[in-house]
């Protein structure tokens, strides 16, 4: 089981990317507003202000899609689809995609009964 984690930074892409969690196979995420830590310094730090430049172009905003997927066969395919919906991940400002472990999750959307923490 794992936790995938997408960074979408242009949030006009939201649709496709959840559509593309469901052709990969994943029926469920949770969406969260999300701000880059280079923006927030830039203007919200006074320290960093110059930095406003630099930044420029830069999308202020993004979303942060969390999903716990027990199938992990659907994260190559999710990759995949996301690459296409987004341009290329390995493009700058596109989104970063990444999974973690998960020892356990309950709760989740079809999940049957399975092993408790210390069951196994």
């Amino acid at each position: 089981m794992k936790l995938v984690v997408f960074v979408l930074n242009r949030e006009e892409l939201l649709e496709q990317v959840l559509e593309a969690y469901v052709e990969a196979g994943i029926a469920g995420a949770t969406i969260l507003d999300s701000e880059g830590m280079g923006r927030f310094l830039t203007y919200e730090v006074p320290l960093f202000a110059d930095f406003k430049e630099f930044m420029k172009g830069n999308k202020p905003y993004n979303k942060t899609i969390l999903s716990v997927v027990e199938d992990e066969a659907a994260i190559p395919r999710l990759r995949e689809i996301l690459d296409e919906v987004c341009g290329g991940l390995s493009a700058p400002g596109t989104g970063i995609l990444f999974s973690v472990p998960v020892d356990f999750a309950v709760g989740l959307v079809g999940q049957t009964d399975g092993p408790g923490v210390d069951d196994e």
